[in-house]
């Protein structure tokens, strides 16, 4: 699957989600996070902006665990991210962990993450809040399929493609931090 990604960061969490419920968006997950962060002993996923992980999800909404194993890789890192993303639910974490293992592959960081999502004009919007050690302020994800939905719903949230960033969420701790 390929979608369109961009993030507006340091944003003001009340208003965002106010702006989506008074423009009717749907809310569709609700869930704390666990990111294990896999990649190669040299680092060469990441150094691609790409990684591979498995997520544990604590579903707020609906009150169950889920787990998936995913692969991204980027495409193009313009006005917006384009992703080649792989993702596949598993039942058993630890079978998931022995496959990345046998790949070759280390853990080299977990990551602690509440997330809110909304559908709003076929596209997602997500407010994301990290463990404040690895990503002190909070952010937006939105994701769609055309530039034109993207750029949509970033002026009705209030702001303009300026005010957003294609960067990935280390290239802004690094940069922000």
């Amino acid at each position: 699957m390929q979608e369109l990604e961009t993030r507006i960061i340091k944003i003001d969490v009340s208003n965002i989600r106010k702006i989506l419920l008074e423009k009717g968006a749907k809310k569709v997950k609700e869930e704390n996070q666990t990111n294990d962060i896999y990649d190669f002993e040299d680092g060469r996923l990441l150094s691609m902006k790409g990684y591979s992980r498995i997520r544990t999800i604590d579903d707020l909404l609906n009150k169950k665990k889920v787990i998936y194993m995913t692969t991204k890789k980027m495409l193009s890192q313009g006005v917006f991210k384009e992703m080649e993303e792989h993702e596949v639910e598993v039942s058993n974490k630890r079978a998931a962990e022995g496959i990345f293992e046998a790949l070759g592959l280390v853990l080299t960081s977990s990551v602690q993450k509440y997330r809110e999502s909304y559908e709003f004009e076929e596209t997602l919007v997500e407010i994301d809040i990290n463990d404040q050690k690895f990503c002190p302020f909070p952010y937006i994800e939105i994701e769609t399929d055309s530039e034109e939905k993207l750029e949509k719903v970033v002026k009705i949230l209030g702001y303009t493609m300026e005010d957003t960033t294609s960067k990935t969420v280390y290239e802004l701790v690094n940069e922000h931090c």
